[in-house]
Formats: C-alpha cells, structure tokens, sequence
C-alpha cells in the first residue's frame, strides 16, 4: 500500500483545495501566504516576501518596480519571482515532500515554477510538482481535480467541484431572475485589483461579476488583470465599483481608501456618490483561486442585490465604504 504523500503548498489556494480533499493532516509546509483553514499556521513557512508587503499601494508598487527593474512597475504576469521572494531550500529538504504545490500564473504574486522547480532540485527531494495556472472559474476546477489526481483523491475532488459548480449555478440561477425582472438589477461593475496605480481586475473576475448577475466594465475575463487609470475608471461610469487589491485584508483595503491619493480619485465616481462603492477582502477571496472563488461569487451576488441575497461571507468579507 503506496503511503500517504507529504505535501509542501507554496500557494494559499493549493493549501485550501489540498484541505478541501481531506489532505489538511499530509501538509507539512507552506508559503509565508498560506493561512486558511488557521490550522495551517502551525506549519512551518517557507517563503517570505524580498519586499515590504505591509506598505501602501504606491509603495509596494514602486518596490516591485525597482526589484524587476522596471519604473513602472509590474502588472500580473510570468517573469521571474527571485526578487520578490525567498524559499528555504534547507527546510524544505528536511520536509521530504513527495509533492509540492505551487503556481504558473503570476510571478509576482507568488514563488514562479521555475524557482520552485530550482529549489527542489537544489533540496535533492525527489517529489512531484503539480504547478496550478488558472485564468478562469473552469481552470480552477481543473486546478483542484488535478490536486486530486496527484494525491490519490480524485473520488473526493469530483464531489468536491460538483459541489461548488451546484454553488455557482444557484447563484447565477437567482440572479438571472432578477436581472431579467428589472433591467436595474443588472449593474455595470469595476473591480479595482490594485488602487495606486489601479488595475482592472481579470481572469476568473469578470466571470464572477456576470455569474453574480453583473456586468464587467473594465476587466478581461480569462486574461491577466490590467493596468488602467482613475480617469478611465471614471469614463466607464460604473454603478458599482469594488476595491478588491491583491494581497489586502478587508480592513486594509478600508484603510487604503482613506489615503488621501486614492480618495480624491474615488470621490467624483458616481458608484462613490450613489453608497455603491465597496471593498471585498482580496486576500481571502477575489484574488485567490480556490474553493472560496465560489464566496466570492456569493459576496458579490450579496454586494449587486441589496435584500435578495444574504451570504455569511459578505458580513465577513465586504463593507460599503462611505464616500464622505
């Protein structure tokens, strides 16, 4: 009988598909990130951040910029994450992992394949790399079946996306009702990813904000998220606008929209003016592709359709930001 794998995650959304196929007790390391469900925390870290990840926006932007040398900084995207971050090739050839989990997708949100695929080597672990690179709602399904495939759970992982496809079809079933009752229920929405520059949000969003009965101003779906400016945020006159930063916890998002630069840019919106701008944790939810892309989708149904949906998530999750 083949045991069971040692599992190292390098990316929060490997850790929480890993724990929804029942293999939370098989983790053995994560990333600095990893941090759902809380038990997770008890593992050991093996990443951290080659930048101050507790700056502002404009901060943080300008540190990835200097560290990929570019001025501009760097939208999401494939390039090389060296210079954002660090992995502990000793601790992780103490681990033994006979799987590591990581991601293809965007470099600089998390370590890159290649310098995972380095690090194993230099570690002498003779384990398997399963890398998840989605772009949209079905590719994270895949991600998961894929995980499942690997561990040796694919009966699980096929109940496990039955389950949360079943979520989002409910969703999107409800809310076409009620776009189809009244052409106001259907809102224009930006989800802003980044808010000093913004950046339209991509990949699986645009996706979400339909299922959720909305539509997608500004944002590409199945394609990375994009630099835009407050004027054509503005120019797009959405009826909702969603600050959703990368990597930004609920309270910091609110914290963020306070800073002097972003509010000024806020306030002339008529989402703002209307009580219609909101911030959704990106951390936990928009930003990482994972079983809780399907709160997600349940926040948003809950943030378009005042009184018709009533999600837990969005108590937790999201808060109308006053524009005062």
């Amino acid at each position: 009988m083949t045991a069971p794998p040692r599992i190292v995650s390098l990316l929060p959304a490997a850790t929480e598909i890993a724990c929804a196929l029942g293999l939370a007790d098989r983790l053995v390391g994560r990333s600095h990130e990893c941090d759902e469900p809380p038990a997770v925390a008890a593992l050991p870290a093996l990443t951290r951040a080659r930048i101050d990840a507790a700056a502002s926006s404009r901060e943080i932007h300008e540190q990835v910029g200097k560290a990929l040398g570019a001025g501009a900084g760097s939208a999401c995207g494939t390039a090389t994450s060296a210079a954002l971050f660090d992995l502990d090739v000793a601790a992780l050839a103490a681990l033994r992992p006979d799987l590591v989990l990581t991601q293809a997708a965007c470099d600089v949100c998390a370590i890159a394949l290649a310098d995972a695929e380095t690090a194993v080597r230099a570690s002498g672990a003779a384990a398997r790399i399963v890398a998840l690179s989605p772009a949209s709602l079905s590719d994270v399904w895949r991600d998961v079946l894929a995980v499942a495939e690997a561990t040796g759970t694919l009966p699980r992982g096929r109940e496990v996306v039955a389950r949360l496809r079943a979520r989002c079809a409910s969703v999107a079933s409800r809310a076409g009702v009620l776009a189809r009752a009244s052409a106001a229920a259907r809102p224009r929405v930006a989800v802003i990813e980044w808010l000093d520059p913004p950046m339209a949000a991509g990949n699986w969003v645009p996706e979400l904000v339909r299922l959720a009965g909305g539509d997608a101003v500004d944002g590409r779906p199945g394609a990375h998220s994009h630099w835009i400016s407050w004027d054509e945020v503005a120019a797009s006159d959405p009826d909702v606008v969603i600050l959703a930063p990368c990597g930004f916890t609920l309270d910091r998002i609110l914290a963020e929209a306070r800073v002097d630069d972003v509010r000024r840019r806020l306030a002339p919106l008529r989402a703002t003016r209307t009580g219609r701008l909101w911030a959704v944790d990106g951390h936990h939810l928009l930003n990482r592709p994972g079983p809780r892309l399907v709160d997600s989708l349940e926040v948003l149904a809950t943030v378009f359709h005042a009184g018709a949906f009533a999600f837990p998530a969005a108590a937790r999750y999201a808060a109308r930001i006053d524009g005062g």
